[in-house]
């Protein structure tokens, strides 16, 4: 007789939905001759000698735990770039940890200020892990949508609407996945002066920074009086192509830095050492290689994009990170009837904008993390889709 263990099951996670992304990537992974503009992550190869730092550290014997935080060296280097890249100052020795990819570190923050029936902000849309991440700490996610009009930018009237006496935190993510929207510096402290009034936290996911075009990322912990209440979070995915290593990293005061350590010695131990070499060598000598994908990316974008609004389905230009969010309202479709039937009928995968929220609906995303040769061929073929839909 087999046993039933169902009822074993924590009611939270059972609770929790599978990520909506997953289930065009199952259906795409079946299918030849695909092209995916659905993937998050670079096309890019993580640079030669990220690579040979990281085997090097290898041959060397680096196969121990590091300190619970990180490597020392890669935490006083990554307070060198976060102070000469964004301005801001932080102790390697308290104030840093390195963690197992930005989605830990985004993690540990939650679950290290919430307790049960706390309120944490999510602006919508926003990446599929943000709201489940709440849940399963203990707290309550409250969504505020962001509109089309707006350029999907948080209002500071927006967020003074959502905020209770259960606001804990404010969890942000500029440039945005899904939307690629990049928040100025005005944008920013109108939505501060906000956080500061109502004495709230940031998690500020900054994972993108490295991928700002038209205008320069601005850290939120930068701006004023605002270091002591920011948690941030960072990594070596996105702007280093680095995805598959799973490194990132947490900035953020010390008493609230050692919380979360606690829960990462428990829970993790340490990120890979050799990916912490890899890490350091990155920060050391490869910004060179990021701005060469960068402008890879800008010229992407740029194509893209205009592309994309000549075929009707308007698209804000987005200001940072690899994304395009383009309207599918002129197709009468559902995002996700759109995204379906666009694999099915032209092969090519896209993500409906719904699994990023309510505020996702009636758009869908687009990577253009992909050759220029690939975008263009899946230009052609989204033409032929939507001239037989509009």
């Amino acid at each position: 007789m087999k046993t039933k263990t169902k009822h074993y099951l924590s009611k939270n996670v059972e609770n929790l939905k599978p990520s909506g992304i997953r289930k065009f990537f199952d259906l795409a992974a079946n299918m030849e001759g695909v092209i995916s503009l659905g993937v998050g992550e670079p096309d890019f190869v993580t640079s030669w000698t990220v690579r040979e730092a990281a085997i090097l550290s290898l041959e060397q014997g680096y196969t121990s735990y590091t300190a619970n935080a990180g490597l020392a060296e890669l935490r006083e280097e990554i307070t060198k770039y976060m102070e000469i890249g964004f301005g801001v100052k932080y102790d390697w020795r308290e104030e840093v940890i390195v963690t197992v990819g930005a989605s830990q570190a985004i993690d540990l923050a939650l679950r290290a200020i919430i307790d049960p029936g706390d309120e944490v902000i999510v602006v919508e849309p926003s990446f599929v892990s943000y709201v489940p991440l709440v849940q399963l700490a203990g707290g309550v996610a409250v969504t505020v949508e962001t509109k089309p009009e707006n350029g999907f930018k948080l209002q500071a009237s927006e967020l003074k609407e959502a905020i209770t006496p259960k606001t804990k935190a404010v969890l942000l993510c500029s440039p945005n996945n899904p939307t690629g929207t990049l928040l100025t510096k005005e944008d920013l402290e109108g939505l501060t002066d906000v956080i500061k009034e109502n004495d709230l936290l940031v998690i500020s996911d900054e994972i993108y920074a490295e991928l700002a075009y038209d205008d320069q990322h601005v850290s939120v912990a930068a701006l004023e009086e605002m270091r002591e209440r920011t948690i941030l979070v960072n990594g070596f995915s996105k702007g280093f192509a680095m995805t598959g290593w799973r490194l990132g990293f947490l900035c953020a005061p010390a008493e609230i830095s050692k919380a979360m350590l606690k829960i990462h010695q428990y829970s993790m131990m340490c990120a890979p050492t050799p990916a912490q070499f890899g890490a350091l060598e990155a920060l050391v000598n490869g910004m060179g290689d990021v701005a060469e994908m960068k402008r890879s990316y800008h010229l992407r974008r740029n194509y893209f994009v205009t592309s994309l609004n000549e075929l009707g389905l308007s698209c804000h230009t987005p200001g940072g990170a690899f994304y395009a969010f383009p309207s599918i309202e002129a197709t009468g479709l559902s995002s996700e009837q759109f995204a379906e039937q666009l694999l099915l009928e032209q092969k090519v995968a896209v993500v409906p904008g719904n699994v990023f929220g309510k505020g996702g609906e009636g758009h869908i995303r687009c990577s253009y993390a992909t050759s220029m040769e690939q975008l263009q061929e899946a230009v052609k073929r989204i033409k032929k889709f939507v001239e037989k839909k509009i």
